[in-house]
């Protein structure tokens, strides 16, 4: 396998353990990046650490981090002093316990993991977990100590290995409340409700991620390569949509309902098919409680 793992250590249900890797499941290597130009000389900007007090430049591979506890008095942090934390979930993922996929808020639900068995005796021991896992229709909950800070994780079963989603902690979920209390008390016109079920039946489809591009990213590229080669294609701003007002929404509505009629017709809506469980649904992700 190609890529390097992000993780590395044991799995460990109950009395069962076996040696695994986490790989990150997500790339963006294909999204424009930029560096900082200087316009004046068309060379690249490189940021350089600098001492706040002297203004003399530091090495990276010299600094250390620090914690500060006081104005301007640290407590400095090294890899070895790292390494020094003992905690079982620094190379461990202890399984403590297993819940419905459904109790999981999806706002919880962060970043994915694949989680592959180390090759060696502990291919078996994967498996009991694993088909275990399947038989009893649950996603699993433990902790790991990933990038200097301890996560709470959900494995559920993907395929031959397991898909690993770091779960935010309760604290850095905001309170729905915070934002929806003071939205309008607004009762919505039936007839206006029927008609906006009825885009929507018309709209039903299976969800195709690999039918989303990133139009933006596209716009971008064809840019770079007009300026690359001399062009100057004049940027034409999309216009604003006008808000729908109370006295014209109807007519809206009917009008819409009219036009995804006439969509579907030209291409009409597969069968939906049986509602599955899988990572992709996540991210939406990954309130009950906030």
């Amino acid at each position: 396998m190609a890529a390097r793992p992000t993780w590395q250590g044991h799995l460990k249900l109950s009395l069962v353990t076996c040696p695994v890797a986490l790989y990150t499941a997500t790339s963006s290597a294909g999204h424009v990046s930029f560096h900082l130009i200087n316009p004046d000389t068309n060379n690249r900007i490189r940021m350089a650490p600098v001492d706040s007090g002297t203004g003399e430049p530091v090495e990276r591979a010299d600094l250390v981090k620090g914690f500060e506890v006081s104005k301007d008095e640290y407590v400095l942090m090294d890899d070895a002093d790292f390494e020094k934390v003992k905690l079982e979930s620094t190379r461990t993922i202890d399984i403590g316990q297993f819940v419905d996929e459904d109790d999981i808020d999806r706002l919880y639900w962060d970043d994915p993991f694949y989680v592959v068995p180390e090759k060696g005796v502990g291919a078996e021991a994967f498996a009991v977990i694993r088909d275990a896992m399947k038989a009893a229709g649950k996603i699993a909950i433990g902790t790991l100590v990933l990038r200097n800070r301890e996560r709470q994780i959900a494995l559920e079963v993907r395929g031959k290995g397991l898909v690993a989603w770091s779960l935010r902690p309760h604290d850095e979920v905001r309170d729905a409340g915070d934002f929806f209390d003071d939205i309008p008390a607004v009762t919505a016109d039936k007839d206006m409700v029927e008609i906006a079920t009825r885009i929507i039946d018309q709209k039903q489809a299976d969800f195709d991620p690999s039918e989303f591009k990133d139009r933006y990213d596209d716009a971008l590229k064809a840019l770079i390569k007009a300026k690359q080669k001399g062009g100057k294609k004049a940027l034409v701003a999309a216009p604003e949509p006008d808000d729908t007002n109370v006295i014209d929404l109807m007519a809206a509505l009917r009008n819409s309902l009219k036009g995804s009629a006439t969509g579907a017709k030209k291409a009409p809506a597969k069968a939906r098919a049986p509602a599955k469980k899988s990572a992709a649904k996540k991210p939406a992700a990954k309130t009950k409680a906030a």
